[in-house]
């Protein structure tokens, strides 16, 4: 590895959307892990010169992660992750720390601990900060103060850093190294000095078109670049993959015929509209049967795009969105191939953090480490 190359390790990688992010800002992934066998297969497609582990974090050890970096402990610059975050978030009705996956986060500190990492870099759904009185967020602020870092958490909105969806997720950031937490400036949005906002059409709508269960994959682009965006995510590819438009039941066909761009169910005929909401207050459900707008953003992309669900019916065409699509509305570049069943690759995309969010939080910590004095960088504790 480069002498100048910052170094970063990600565990619970999923399919590697933080790692993407790390490595345009300048950093070299050395290791990565999940437990997820599918999603540690994309990652290992998608980086090719990273030390993929399918394994539990349980099972992971510091020399594990360092394995052929030549670093030893504390010489890893960052140490990042997303610990599952289905227990917290509050699209799950029974969240709680009942569920196991609660604890996970303290794999993360323990490894921490292990490995003493300059920088700690972690993500997760904005409910941790709610869950319980926000007993976790206490619990990682105690421990990490406790190994010797300085750390700060903030909410960052997706969309705010060039990513064509509504997104919040909370970042925690913290250094050993007693330097100021950086945090990435606003790019996108109204206000003065801001580049507009990346909307869904800027995004998707170079996309091959297709038909209910029509597969798209290898085909040809429909048009040349139309957006910044598109050009970016096209970068060393000319054909399409992970693009294979869902099947619907004919009566979410009837459905959907009724549904303008910007739509949702209360424009289904009330004969039509399922038992349950029919019973459902005009206030409710506000994303469910959602037809997106050319010139708006995505709503969140969950862990799969079912129109019953939220707002995952395509602008113009008769279907909800591919993988693709969602991959493109998560700012993954098309040269990621998400590997698995389509349930799988839906899973994956849902659960990323959007590579052009990372991107902003790594440039951030990079800006941070490329201004630290020399014989900080290359401190490094025996053990």
């Amino acid at each position: 590895m480069p002498y100048n190359e910052l170094t970063c390790s990600e565990l619970f990688c999923g399919a590697g959307g933080l790692s993407e992010g790390f490595q345009r800002a300048g950093f070299g992934i050395i290791s990565a892990v999940d437990f997820d066998e599918h999603a540690a297969a994309t990652m290992r497609l998608s980086h090719p010169n990273t030390n993929v582990f399918h394994q539990k974090i349980e099972d992971i050890t510091k020399e594990d992660l360092l394995r052929g970096s030549g670093l030893r402990r504390g010489g890893l610059d960052v140490l990042s992750g997303g610990p599952p975050c289905q227990a917290f978030s509050v699209y799950n009705h029974q969240r709680g720390f009942h569920d196991e996956r609660s604890g996970l986060f303290r794999q993360y500190l323990r490894i921490v601990e292990e490995l003493q990492p300059k920088f700690i870099v972690m993500e997760n759904v904005a409910g941790i900060l709610s869950l319980d009185e926000g007993r976790a967020v206490v619990e990682m602020h105690k421990k990490l103060a406790s190994l010797g870092y300085h750390v700060e958490h903030r909410i960052l909105k997706s969309e705010d850093y060039g990513v064509p969806q509504e997104r919040r997720r909370v970042f925690f950031l913290g250094n050993r190294l007693g330097l100021p937490i950086r945090w990435p400036k606003i790019t996108h949005g109204d206000g003065p000095g801001l580049k507009p906002f990346v909307k869904v059409w800027d995004a998707i709508s170079d996309l091959p078109a297709l038909k209910i269960l029509e597969n798209g994959e290898g085909k040809a682009y429909r048009t040349e670049p139309k957006s910044e965006y598109q050009k970016l995510m096209r970068v060393g590819v000319d054909r399409v993959s992970n693009h294979h438009a869902p099947f619907l039941a004919p009566i979410n066909l009837e459905r959907i015929a009724h549904i303008p761009p910007g739509g949702s169910w209360r424009d289904i005929p009330m004969h039509l509209l399922p038992a349950g909401m029919k019973r459902a207050k005009r206030s409710d459900h506000t994303k469910r049967y959602g037809r997106l707008k050319k010139d708006g953003l995505a709503s969140t992309i969950l862990t799969k795009c079912d129109i019953h669900w939220g707002a995952y019916i395509h602008p113009t065409q008769a279907r909800s969105l591919t993988v693709r699509e969602a991959a493109r509305l998560q700012s993954f570049p098309d040269n990621f191939k998400f590997c698995g069943s389509r349930f799988e690759q839906f899973r994956q995309v849902g659960n990323a953090v959007p590579p052009i969010l990372a991107q902003a939080v790594a440039g951030a910590v990079a800006a941070t480490l490329r201004k630290t004095p020399l014989e900080k960088r290359e401190l490094q504790y025996v053990g």
